[in-house]
């Protein structure tokens, strides 16, 4: 039996996933409302039908409703969604809070550490929210093919086992499959790391090496990724599922990945402003690449990689000494 909600659920954040998750969400036919803060996008999403600045050709089913006032948006909704940039996560909190009903419950699509705190989104969250049940949606997913009812997969997670069924049956439908998960540090460490070893990822495949290199980079920055979950209390398994090697290696072969696509640039020879001035979008993995180092260093995590693109993003290293240096390091058992 199809599950359906008795209150409206509202996604907050009108780019490109947060348009994506509400056409989920909608498709499945629940209540559905979207908010973003450009009034006059949300005007243009209203008249078209379709988000086509973001996400053109995904046209809005019938229980999507695109409201411009935030106070309305959440009247009497049952969940919030958030879909922001991690550097909008916590003034977006503080800004939905006053709205929010006693019940309704936060989640978050949100991917990378808070660069000031070094905090994973849930923590900022029960900073600011308390006790409030949260959860964090994750996985190997683009808003486009999302959009576009692709088959799709991906996890939701949670400590609130309930919210986490509950909003993974909300999103699941014949071409959308949700996964619940209680280790929401993992998840959230998966979403956090991966956007930098893109950047490698692409960097590496710009400077045209091979396939061999590329695999190399997955399967290494997936060692740091791991060791920083751990010694955060992350469950080393999640790592092997949707949200870590499933999301890793997505955003690390598809050039549909932001992050993938700056790491190119780079690699060809742009600077570091001309590489993110052609995206036309965020580049988590730039102001994350700056957080999981500042969060490794803190608690004493070798992540090598994840230095080097560091030094490359925020130090000024050019590209091909960052190479030089991780082929330079000592050899050393794989399973350290």
């Amino acid at each position: 039996m199809q599950y359906r909600r008795a209150q409206p659920i509202t996604v907050i954040g009108a780019g490109s996933w947060g348009t994506a998750l509400a056409i989920q969400l909608a498709r499945e036919g629940h209540a559905t409302n979207l908010w973003g803060r450009d009034g006059a996008q949300l005007d243009a999403m209203r008249r078209a039908g379709c988000n086509a600045r973001y996400l053109p050709g995904a046209a809005f089913p019938e229980s999507l409703r695109i409201v411009d006032e935030l106070s309305e948006a959440l009247n009497g909704a049952g969940d919030a969604l958030l879909a922001v940039p991690s550097h909008a996560f916590r003034p977006t909190l503080e800004n939905i809070k006053p709205h929010l009903g006693r019940g309704t419950r936060v989640a978050w699509a949100t991917k990378g550490f808070e660069i000031s705190s070094g905090l994973l989104p849930h923590q900022v969250a029960r900073e600011i929210l308390g006790s409030r049940s949260g959860a964090v949606l994750s996985g190997p997913t683009f808003a486009k093919e999302v959009g576009a009812g692709l088959p799709t997969a991906m996890t939701v997670a949670s400590r609130d086992l309930r919210f986490a069924k509950e909003l993974a049956l909300s999103l699941s439908g014949p071409n959308f499959r949700a996964y619940t998960q209680t280790d929401i540090t993992g998840v959230e460490v998966g979403g956090a790391v991966k956007n930098v070893i893109a950047i490698g990822s692409g960097i590496a495949d710009g400077m045209g090496f091979g396939a061999n290199t590329r695999v190399a980079l997955i399967t290494r920055g997936l060692a740091e990724m791991m060791r920083l979950g751990v010694k955060l209390g992350a469950v080393r398994e999640t790592f092997m599922g949707l949200a870590g090697l499933g999301d890793l290696v997505l955003t690390c072969t598809d050039d549909q990945s932001r992050n993938r696509r700056f790491g190119m640039a780079l690699g060809q020879g742009q600077s570091l402003s001309a590489a993110q001035g052609g995206i036309h979008q965020v580049v988590e993995g730039l102001p994350a690449a700056a957080a999981v180092h500042a969060v490794a260093q803190r608690l004493g995590v070798e992540m090598p990689i994840c230095v080097e693109i560091y030094r490359v993003m925020h130090e000024d290293k050019p590209v091909r000494a960052a190479v030089q240096a991780l082929m330079e390091r000592e050899v050393r058992s794989e399973t350290e």
